[in-house]
């Protein structure tokens, strides 16, 4: 292997290059970012960016010690492959590898309508937005996931006028189910924001939404915070597998047409938010577009595309900080039989987690790490636990462990 193009200039890029050069890849290596931008972390941007407590998260990288060519502000447009590799084709000319990363990462979800929108996903997209965060600013933000209470934490501190409207019946019902996404609704009336669920929007006009029904709501500013999905369009032709994601094995390789045995290509992978990935932990592909998966997921990518052994198969994870509460999740709770709660979730402390039999599936501590901590490091295991000790808060989660 000779020329490795890594397209993509996020944290799942920038990692992919040093784990090649850290596994002894010596040959030319470079990596295509649209962004104009050296890498940098996103998960900042919701949170100490947009508050205004920072205003650069670019990772630490020695680009001169790993002897990248960096074309930065330069976009892929297409992928052609042959017997022996093939080519990118970008704003740049044509790129010509031998190996290949796909780290292009995801695109915002945006909301109908040709009114004025904004969404968080680059450092500029966090710069705009938080100036627009003035007293008394009507701020309305469609969606309360994860990023939209983020944002509607910090336009609250700012002294806006908060409204978030939601589709479903509950905050995060699409990450935690309505039963525990209902257990963060009244954080919204404590930090003084306007939380509408079960609220349709039709489409975003000059002065705010237009909701299914006619009535409006009025806003200076709208964000749309409803999710994102893999920046894929430039590999449409290419042959690879794409289903919700670049499609691949345990290993991070790409396949080709069908997914079938034997069909892999040992020369491309993908990492990051646009690779969906078997995992043998959970019997099922998974999408994660998390900062955790985008930092640990390309090590792997980078030991398959040099022919070393590597599996990946990780424990998922994410965190959030909303409303004044660290907000910690790992695991996988899709296919879990009952959820048991630590401790009295009115309260400021408390962990609810998702079983299967005596199996711990998934975990979510609010401003209890400890129990994040040991949680994860029971559903790594696969250790068997005693529900009845789980559910009291006073029992630390690692001595619910059945012997």
């Amino acid at each position: 292997m000779e020329r490795v193009v890594v397209v993509g200039g996020g944290l799942a890029g920038v990692r992919a290059v040093e784990s090649l050069r850290g596994r002894g890849y010596e040959g030319a290596l470079t990596l295509v970012s649209a962004e104009r931008h050296r890498p940098y972390d996103r998960p900042p941007l919701s949170k100490a960016v947009l508050a205004g407590e920072s205003d650069d998260t670019t990772v630490d990288a020695d680009w001169d010690a790993l002897r990248c060519d960096l074309l930065l502000g330069e976009r892929a447009t297409g992928l052609r492959l042959d017997a022996r590799g093939g080519t990118v084709a970008s704003t740049a000319g044509d790129l010509p590898f031998d190996g290949l990363v796909i780290a292009t990462g995801a695109v915002p979800i945006t909301l109908p309508g040709d009114g004025p929108q904004h969404v968080l996903r680059t450092i500029e997209d966090s710069r705009d937005l938080r100036s627009r965060l003035t007293e008394g600013a009507r701020i309305v933000i469609v969606g309360a996931g994860w990023i939209g209470a983020e944002v509607a934490t910090a336009a609250a501190k700012k002294g806006c006028a908060v409204t978030v409207v939601e589709a479903a019946d509950t905050p995060l019902a699409g990450a935690l189910g309505p039963e525990v996404g209902a257990l963060t609704a009244p954080w919204y009336a404590e930090a003084g924001v306007g939380l509408r669920t079960g609220v349709k929007v039709a489409e975003v006009r000059d002065g705010g939404l237009v909701l299914a029904g006619g009535a409006r709501i009025d806003a200076d500013v709208v964000v749309a915070g409803i999710g994102v999905r893999p920046d894929l369009s430039w590999l449409d032709g290419s042959g690879l597998l794409l289903e919700r994601g670049v499609v691949t094995d345990g290993s991070f390789r790409a396949y080709l047409g069908e997914e079938e045995p034997g069909s892999a290509r040992p020369d491309i992978v993908a990492a990051g938010d646009c690779a969906a990935w078997w995992s043998a932990r959970y019997g099922r592909r998974l999408l994660v577009e998390h900062w955790d998966t985008a930092l640990n997921a390309p090590d792997v990518a980078a030991a398959t595309l040099l022919g070393q052994d590597a599996v990946y198969d990780a424990v998922p994870y994410f965190w959030s900080e909303q409303f004044g509460r660290m907000v910690q999740y790992a695991g996988s709770h899709a296919a879990s039989e009952r959820i048991v709660r630590r401790g009295d979730p009115s309260g400021r402390k408390w962990t609810a987690v998702w079983l299967t039999g005596d199996r711990l599936d998934a975990v979510l501590a609010v401003d209890r790490p400890r129990d994040l901590v040991q949680a994860r490091r029971v559903i790594a295991a696969g250790t068997p636990v005693d529900a009845e000790a789980l559910a009291d808060p006073d029992v630390p989660v690692r001595q619910a462990v059945r012997g």
